[in-house]
C-alpha cells in the first residue's frame, strides 16, 4: 500500500519515554501510530514491546476497559508479522489467532485490525456462526493472515477440517486469548485450553499466548491457566491502582411488600415500576447501560421504560440487550450507543459487560446485587472514559419486614452483599476462580473431537494428548480408563479390532449435530418471528399456546401459531403480555464477599455513596443483626427451624448443606444462610460436635449422597465413580466447610430463641 515516510520517535509527537519501545515497532506500525494521530504510548503498550516481539514468552496484560489492552498486543504482534514478511520468515496458513468470548467482540476488533493488517499487507479474517458467504470460503480456500475465531468455531475447525489443521496453522506466530478472565474455571475455559494445546501438537511447537483480561483476581491463577504447568514462565503485564480513574456512585434502598405468592409477582413488579421511576427520569438524555441480573427482568424494565415514553409522548431511549435477541435487532442497539445523535439506555444481561465498542457511555446501572466484584469492576469499565468519572448506581430491593420475616430479610442480606461487593471492589479484590473442577463432560467433547480429527485414535495416544501436559491434568489414568469404558458403555466411542477408538452410533449423532462445538449446556430453543422477521430465541419453560401473551425485545405480543416441529412461534404485537422465562442460575459468591459482609454488620462506618433509604436498610439490618446476638453466634433458633450464618461462600455452603443432609435432616439454603427444618440449635451442636470428632468424609463418597449430580452438558454419559468424582471437585469444599464447622462450635449459644 502507499503512505507517506514513517515518522522517527523525534517527530512522532509521543513522549520521550516511549522512544525506546516506539523505536521497536516496524516503521509500518510506527506509521500506523502515526495516522492514529497518537500523542503517546500508554504504560502497558510501552512494557508489552519488548517480551512480545521477542517471540518466547506468554504475556498477560491486565487493565480497565479502554485503557488500550487490544493495541498493547497487536503493536509488537504485527511489527514481527511485517518483518517476516519482509524476510521471507514466513510460513502458510494464519499468522496470528485471536480467540475471544463473543462473536460481538470478534466483530468489533475486526473492524480495529483491518486497518492495521492493511498496514503490513495481511488480511483479517472472521470465524463464527454468524460469517458466511465470501469470506468463509475465501479463508477456507487460502488461510492466511489474522484469524478472529471464538472457541465454538474453532472447534469445529478441528472437527470438520481435522487433517488440514497442520496446514492451516502451520505460519502461526502468536495466539491471542481476549477477556481471558471469563474462560477461567469454566468448562468453555477447559476446552480452550484443550484447543491451545492441540494446535501446538498439529504444529509440533510452542506458540506465544497473550492473553488480555480487565478483572484479573490472582496473577498466578491466571498464568497457570494460561500456561498449563508452566504458569511461573509467564509475563505479567498490568494497571496499578491510581490508574483506575475517578468513582462517582450511589446505592439507592427500595423496600417491597412480601405477601403470600399469589400476589408476590405483583408487588415486585410495582416495586420495579418504582425503580424504572427512577431510571426514567435520570437515565434520559444520555446513554447509559443498565445491567439485571436475569434475562427475564430485561424484559420486565425496557417493557416499563419503554410503556412510560409512550405514555408520556417521548421517543423510547430505553431498548433490551440480551443474548437470546436477534443478532439484528443487538447490532441496532450497539449502533445507537455508538451514535452522538441518538441517546440510547441498553437494559442488558452480561451481553455488553466485554470490550465491545460501543464508545462511551455516560454512567452504569446495576438492578440488584451484582454477585461478584469482578462482574461489577467489569461493568463499570464501560464508563468514565475520555477523562471522565465513571458513575455507577445501584438499585436494591428489601422486602417489607413482617413478624413472620425470615432472620436473612431482617438482617437485610441483599444491601449488605450489596455494600460488601462495592468495598471489595474500591480495594481492587476479585474472586479467585474455582480451579478444582475435572471438566469430564468437556474431556468427552475434546476425546470425540480428536477421533474426529484424525478418524479414530488410540488410547495410548488420547491421554498424554489431553492429560499428561494437556489442561485435564488432573485425571488420573484409572478415572481415563473409567470415562473410556462409559463411553463404550453409552454408545459414544467404540473399538476396533486393532484397537483403535471411533464413535459409537450416539457419538456420531453428538458430532454430526451443530449443537456439539459447545461445551456449555444451551436449553432447546424456539425461533420467535413477526410478519417475517426474525425477533430472536427464547427457551419454553412452560406451555405457550395460541392467543397466549409475553414480552420480549422490549415490546408485548400475542402468539398467533406455535410450529412444534420447526420450534418457531409466530407472534403479532399485542397490549397484553409478560416477560417469558429464561434458564441460567445466578452467581456463585465467593468466601471474602460473605466475610466481608460479617465485617460490615460489626462496624460502624456508613458508606457515603448510600441514599437515605439504603442507610435507613443499614441501620435496621445491624441493628438486627446485633438484638439477635449473630455478633456472638452464628446458629440461632427461629421456631421449629435452626438458622447457620457460617459467613462463607457457596461451595462450603452447598457442603455444610449436603453434610446436613446426609444426617436426614432437611436443609435450604436462604442466600448468605442455611435452614434447617425441624430442629434445634443443641441438636445442630451435637452433630457438628460429632463431625468434628471424626475425620474428613471421603468427598466422593459424600457426593454419592446427592440425588442431583448432573450438571454439565456430557454428566449423563458418566457412570457413577466419575459423577461423584466431578460433583465431589467441582461443588464440595470439605477443608473450608471444616474450619468453619470448627468455628461455629466455637461461637455461644443465644441467650433467647429468637423470630
Amino acid at each position: 500500500m502507499t503512505m507517506t515516510s514513517p515518522r522517527s520517535n523525534s517527530d512522532s509527537g509521543l513522549q520521550p519515554e516511549a522512544g525506546t519501545a516506539y523505536k521497536q515497532l516496524h516503521p509500518r506500525i510506527q506509521q500506523w501510530i502515526w495516522d492514529q494521530q497518537w500523542t503517546h504510548l500508554r504504560a502497558n503498550q510501552i512494557r508489552a514491546i519488548a517480551p512480545i516481539m521477542a517471540g518466547n514468552t506468554d504475556v498477560i496484560i491486565s487493565g480497565a476497559t479502554a485503557s488500550g489492552k487490544t493495541e498493547a498486543a497487536w503493536l509488537p504482534i504485527c511489527s514481527v508479522l511485517a518483518r517476516d514478511e519482509e524476510t521471507g520468515n514466513t510460513g502458510i496458513g494464519v499468522k496470528a489467532l485471536y480467540i475471544s468470548p463473543l462473536k460481538a467482540l470478534i466483530n468489533d476488533q475486526a473492524l480495529r485490525l483491518t486497518t492495521m493488517g492493511e498496514y503490513i499487507d495481511l488480511p483479517v479474517f472472521r470465524r463464527h456462526g454468524d460469517v458466511r458467504g465470501a469470506e468463509r470460503t475465501q479463508f477456507r480456500q487460502a488461510p492466511d493472515g489474522i484469524l478472529l475465531i471464538t472457541p465454538e468455531s474453532l472447534e469445529a475447525m478441528f472437527v470438520l477440517d481435522g487433517p488440514r489443521i497442520p496446514a492451516i496453522f502451520h505460519g502461526l506466530r502468536y495466539v491471542v486469548v481476549d477477556e481471558l478472565h471469563s474462560f477461567i474455571g469454566t468448562e468453555r475455559g477447559a476446552q480452550l485450553q484443550s484447543l491451545l494445546h492441540r494446535i501446538e501438537l498439529a504444529v509440533r511447537r510452542r506458540i506465544p499466548r497473550i492473553a488480555l483480561s480487565a478483572t484479573i483476581a490472582d496473577g498466578a491463577i491466571a498464568a497457570d491457566f494460561l500456561r498449563p504447568g508452566d504458569g511461573q514462565s509467564v509475563t505479567l503485564i498490568g494497571e496499578t491502582a491510581d490508574q483506575r480513574g475517578e468513582l462517582q456512585m450511589q446505592l439507592r434502598g427500595y423496600i417491597h411488600r412480601d405477601p403470600d405468592k399469589e400476589e408476590k409477582d405483583t408487588d415486585k413488579q410495582a416495586s420495579a415500576l418504582t425503580v424504572s421511576d427512577h431510571l426514567f427520569n435520570t437515565l434520559r438524555g444520555h446513554d447509559n447501560l443498565v445491567f439485571a441480573n436475569s434475562r427475564n427482568q430485561v424484559e420486565m424494565y425496557a417493557d416499563q421504560l419503554q410503556r412510560r415514553s409512550e405514555n408520556l409522548r417521548v421517543p423510547n431511549e430505553f431498548f433490551p440487550h440480551h443474548g437470546n435477541l436477534s443478532k439484528e435487532f443487538r447490532e441496532d442497539v450497539e449502533t445507537r450507543l455508538k451514535s452522538p445523535a441518538q441517546p440510547t439506555t441498553a437494559i442488558c444481561t452480561s451481553t455488553l459487560e466485554m470490550g465491545i465498542d460501543i464508545g462511551s457511555v455516560d454512567s452504569i446501572a446495576q438492578i440488584g446485587a451484582p454477585g461478584s466484584a469482578a462482574t461489577l469492576r467489569q461493568r463499570l469499565g464501560r464508563s468514565g472514559r475520555r477523562g471522565q468519572p465513571a458513575t455507577l448506581r445501584i438499585y436494591i430491593t428489601e422486602p417489607e419486614l413482617t413478624r413472620d420475616a425470615p432472620i436473612p430479610d431482617l438482617i437485610r442480606t441483599q444491601l449488605i452483599e450489596t455494600i460488601a461487593t462495592v468495598e471489595l471492589l474500591l480495594e481492587h479484590w476479585y474472586e479467585p476462580p474455582n480451579t478444582a473442577g475435572l471438566h469430564l463432560s468437556t474431556l468427552i467433547q475434546q476425546i470425540l473431537s480428536i477421533i474426529a480429527q484424525h478418524g479414530g485414535a488410540q488410547a495410548a495416544a488420547l491421554y498424554p494428548a489431553l492429560c499428561v501436559g494437556g489442561p485435564f491434568s488432573q485425571v488420573t489414568p484409572s478415572m481415563f480408563v473409567q470415562l473410556l469404558r462409559d463411553l463404550g458403555h453409552h454408545d459414544i466411542i467404540t473399538q476396533a479390532s486393532d484397537g483403535t477408538l471411533l464413535p459409537g452410533v450416539r457419538g456420531e449423532r453428538l458430532l454430526n449435530h451443530y449443537s456439539f462445538y459447545t461445551a456449555f449446556q444451551t436449553a432447546d430453543e424456539y425461533r420467535l418471528i413477526s410478519q417475517g422477521k426474525a425477533l430472536g430465541t427464547m427457551p419454553i419453560t412452560y406451555p405457550v399456546l395460541p392467543g397466549s401473551f409475553l414480552i420480549f425485545a422490549g415490546q408485548r405480543w400475542q402468539v398467533v401459531d406455535v410450529d412444534a416441529e420447526a420450534k418457531v412461534i409466530d407472534l403479532v404485537h399485542a397490549r397484553g403480555g409478560r416477560p417469558p422465562l429464561f434458564f441460567g442460575g445466578g452467581p456463585t459468591i465467593a468466601d471474602g464477599i460473605r466475610q466481608r459482609m460479617k465485617a460490615m454488620y460489626e462496624s460502624t462506618e456508613v458508606p457515603g455513596y448510600l441514599d437515605r433509604n439504603a442507610r435507613q436498610l443499614l441501620a435496621e439490618g445491624r441493628a438486627n443483626y446485633l438484638r439477635l446476638g449473630l455478633g456472638r453466634t452464628q446458629i440461632l433458633a427461629s421456631g421449629r427451624t435452626t438458622w447457620i450464618f457460617p459467613w462463607m461462600g457457596d461451595r462450603v455452603m452447598n457442603t455444610l448443606s449436603v453434610l446436613f443432609t446426609t444426617h436426614d435432616i432437611e436443609t435450604s439454603r436462604d442466600g448468605a444462610a442455611l435452614s434447617l427444618h425441624r430442629t434445634t440449635p443443641e441438636e445442630v451442636r451435637g452433630i457438628i460436635e460429632g463431625l468434628l470428632q471424626r475425620p474428613l468424609p471421603d468427598p466422593i463418597r459424600l457426593a454419592a449422597s446427592v440425588s442431583i449430580r448432573t450438571q454439565d452438558k456430557h454428566d449423563n454419559y458418566l457412570g457413577e465413580a466419575l459423577l461423584n468424582a466431578a460433583y465431589a471437585a467441582r461443588d464440595l469444599d470439605l477443608p473450608g466447610a471444616w474450619a468453619t464447622l470448627e468455628t461455629l462450635m466455637r461461637s455461644q449459644l443465644p441467650d433467647t430463641g429468637s423470630g
